[in-house]
């Protein structure tokens, strides 16, 4: 995990309106990050994660974000009503497939996408903590690369296939959210709920980026 600032105390900073933590700059290594290090490093946090006891969310308060969006006509005008019923149906399902599962829970990222993950010269490091809640670490696993997943052990892979298909469902609620500034966002929420529709293999959130980008 990348480092606080040494040079400032370890504070949320207020600054016109906005709050603002300081972090280590980290000169940037080589662009690619192998899929055995990104494993390797997302082990250690969750291992270091395991020894921090701090009132932190759960998992299903992102779910419940998500519903909200869904469920007001006001925050997601664009969504079809079809869409509307088939995407929250399908969050609370979800929810309660993965809750009955009974899996063991810790703090976790929450979002450990490669778009949170420094290539440095010490190896990865992931940034953007903002989303920390607590869950099973198959929600974690279920936002990187499917290459990444095949070098982490002992996952559950029903699981993780349940919380794949979870953020997918997450993050086509949040790009027909009215506020929503995602590039294309539109497009990929109407390809998100294609995929849902579509059924297994879930993909996981890269894979559909370079989809949508022709890569």
């Amino acid at each position: 995990m990348g480092a606080l600032e040494p040079r400032v105390d370890p504070l949320v900073y207020m600054r016109d309106g906005f709050a603002v933590t300081l972090w280590t700059y980290y000169e940037p290594a080589t662009p690619h990050v192998s899929a055995v290090d990104y494993a390797e490093a997302l082990e250690r946090l969750h291992a270091g994660m395991q020894e921090v006891d701090v009132p932190s969310p759960r998992f299903t308060d992102r779910i419940a974000q998500a519903e909200e969006v869904v469920a007001n006509p006001d925050l997601s005008p664009e969504l079809a009503d079809a869409d509307r019923v088939f995407l929250s149906s399908r969050l609370e399902s979800l929810r309660r497939a993965i809750e009955n599962r009974g899996a063991v829970e810790q703090l976790l990222h929450g979002e450990p996408h490669p778009g949170n993950v420094l290539s440095t010269k010490s190896g990865p490091l992931f940034i953007d903590l903002e989303t920390c809640c607590r869950g099973p670490v198959e929600f974690d696993l279920a936002h990187v690369p499917e290459t990444v997943c095949g070098h982490y052990p002992s996952l559950d892979q029903g699981l993780l296939d349940e919380c794949r298909q979870l953020v997918l469902a997450m993050v086509a609620a949040w790009r027909w959210d009215r506020g929503d500034q995602f590039p294309n966002g539109r497009q990929f929420g109407e390809e998100l709920l294609r995929l849902l529709r579509e059924g297994p293999p879930w993909p996981t959130l890269d894979a559909v980026t370079r989809q949508l980008d022709g890569r």
